[in-house]
């Protein structure tokens, strides 16, 4: 019996594997950056017994004062490659004790949270020194030794503000970082406001990461997603099995959770998030307080929602329909992508056109067909690129 292939510690031995198997197609830029991973992968290994033979081992590893720092690695190239597999594959066989893996943005909202903290603490006169950004990095740090970062993009200047302090500390820490973009580093932050203070931090990342393109021939992304039922009726066990398997498979397993979107003071829950999408049920976003502003916020930080159980849309649910109709429009003019479980098709949905609603809910039955469209499809592509899912 042939021995299988042990890709404990490889991620080219695992795509190796997969391609043998059928499951991948081999991919020659794929195995590329899987060597340069699996060299991240081999230094952090080469970390871990100095820092095991005493609390100062890994301050004196291999003779010297100082460990040399483990370079990391930023992957860049066009949508659909396979960069977040590959991430995930990483992520996975990481050695490291204290390892986080997250989306970019998620990630900085959690540190405006803790610099927020801080300076309550300071307002308090539980800490002294004025200055959030030591204090933040010491305890990311304490808690995550390697970060994992689904697509680095910067589009927010109070996050370009702070990004070159805080790194500068964490890299001081020895943190690791190994990221994926749609950009290369020299791309970031490009035409932003005040960039030029931004530039201090695309040098000290260059230091500390190696970076490489990811630049396959193939979108696997747009193969993988093609064919994938975008509106599901009617509703059942069924429709909740085919919905299950979509998402399933525009993850592709990866981790989900529960997310907020913070909305000035507040927060929308959101049941399920795997990166950048979302899945929510009709109860969620429509039988709830909301409005058009905080479905854009919705919009602006996921580009594919699942929304499941719409129900027949009576008179009785007119404050429902009403909010179904501006959930719809703000998808629709934000090119994100939808997938749906509904009680009939969209031009059953509702049950009585009446009044405004019902001339209004004519367009909502429009966009949902356009949304199923091979060219909406595209142009969701265009515009979002790849959604932080993780393909082959």
């Amino acid at each position: 019996m042939e021995a299988i292939p042990d890709y404990t510690h490889s991620v080219v031995e695992e795509l190796k594997a997969l391609a043998a198997a059928g499951t991948l197609q081999a991919d020659r830029a794929q195995f590329a950056v899987g060597a340069k991973l699996d060299r991240v992968l081999a230094d952090l290994r080469d970390a871990r017994p100095a820092k095991k033979k005493s609390a100062l081992g890994w301050l004196f590893a291999k003779g010297s004062g100082k460990p040399k720092p483990i370079q990391g690695l930023y992957v860049h190239g066009s949508v659909g490659r396979g960069k977040t597999m590959l991430m995930e594959m990483f992520f996975r066989k990481a050695p490291a004790d204290r390892k986080r893996r997250a989306h970019f943005h998620e990630f900085m909202a959690d540190v405006h949270g803790r610099v927020h903290e801080h300076r309550m603490k300071v307002k308090n006169g539980e800490v002294r020194d004025p200055d959030p950004i030591p204090a933040v990095a010491a305890s990311i740090y304490a808690e995550a030794e390697l970060l994992c970062f689904d697509e680095f993009s910067v589009t927010d200047i109070t996050d370009a503000m702070i990004l070159a302090r805080l790194f500068t500390e964490l890299f001081s820490l020895g943190c690791v970082l190994i990221a994926t973009s749609n950009v290369a580093p020299e791309n970031l932050y490009k035409d932003g406001l005040n960039r030029g203070l931004f530039l201090p931090f695309i040098d000290l990342l260059r230091r500390h990461v190696e970076v490489t393109t990811l630049d396959s021939d193939t979108d696997y992304r747009m193969q993988k997603l093609a064919n994938l039922p975008v509106y599901v009726t009617p509703l059942g066990p069924q429709a909740d099995a085919t919905m299950e398997a979509a998402w399933h498979q525009v993850t592709d397993g990866a981790r989900a959770g529960p997310a907020e979107v913070p909305r000035k003071g507040r927060s929308i829950h959101v049941p399920s998030a795997a990166g950048r999408i979302a899945r929510f049920s009709f109860a969620d976003l429509c039988e709830r307080p909301l409005g058009a502003a905080d479905y854009l916020a919705i919009a602006e930080r996921f580009d594919s929602i699942f929304l499941e159980r719409v129900p027949q849309l009576g008179p009785e649910k007119r404050n429902e329909t009403k909010r179904f109709i501006n959930l719809v429009d703000t998808l629709y003019d934000n090119a994100i992508r939808l997938y749906i479980s509904a009680a009939s098709p969209p031009e059953h949905l509702l049950t009585a056109k009446r009044g405004t609603e019902g001339f209004e809910f004519d367009r909502t039955v429009s966009r949902l067909f356009e949304m199923r469209s091979a060219d909406y499809a595209a142009l969701h592509h265009s515009r979002h690129g790849e959604a932080s899912v993780t393909l082959p």
